[in-house]
């Protein structure tokens, strides 16, 4: 029998883009009644513990996902392991998460746009430096990702 999948989404401090992936994904594959495990993670360590930005909870929360408990953690090489599928928001995280993968992974890494037809190689744009717009296309963008995910795995 397969195994379920199960799919961490990485951005550098896991306080904005990688968690709002991470509730739309859930929020998308609940939906759907897709049986799915979902968590998300940074390259970096700056926010360990800390839950999402206020911005980035402020819009989920619009959009009728609360992701308030969340906690940020930084991605491992056994998440390599745990994991069916680690997919990176941008191609600085995937660079730097291929590079600390091992060499016996069995997660599929990938970067989160490519599964969204026309934006093969781009960036989900890091929000955190700009204003409540800024969230609403992140989240445009990992909604749009989320829908594409739910019909990949059978939603």
């Amino acid at each position: 029998m397969p195994q379920s999948p199960s799919i961490l989404f990485v951005c550098l401090g896991n306080i904005c883009r990688s968690p709002l992936a991470e509730g739309a994904f859930r929020a998308a594959a609940q939906a759907a009644g897709l049986d799915v495990a979902a968590d998300s993670a940074g390259t970096g360590d700056w926010h360990v513990g800390r839950p999402p930005d206020t911005r980035a909870q402020a819009v989920a929360r619009a959009h009728g996902v609360d992701i308030s408990g969340l906690r940020a953690r930084q991605v491992t090489a056994e998440d390599f392991h745990r994991f069916t599928h680690v997919f990176a928001l941008d191609p600085a995280n995937l660079a730097d998460l291929a590079a600390i993968r091992p060499a016996d992974a069995t997660a599929d890494l990938g970067l989160l746009m490519d599964v969204v037809p026309g934006r093969k190689g781009s960036a989900v744009d890091d929000p955190y430096y700009g204003d409540a717009a800024g969230f609403e296309a992140t989240w445009a963008d990992v909604t749009a990702a989320a829908a594409r995910l739910v019909d990949r795995f059978g939603g």
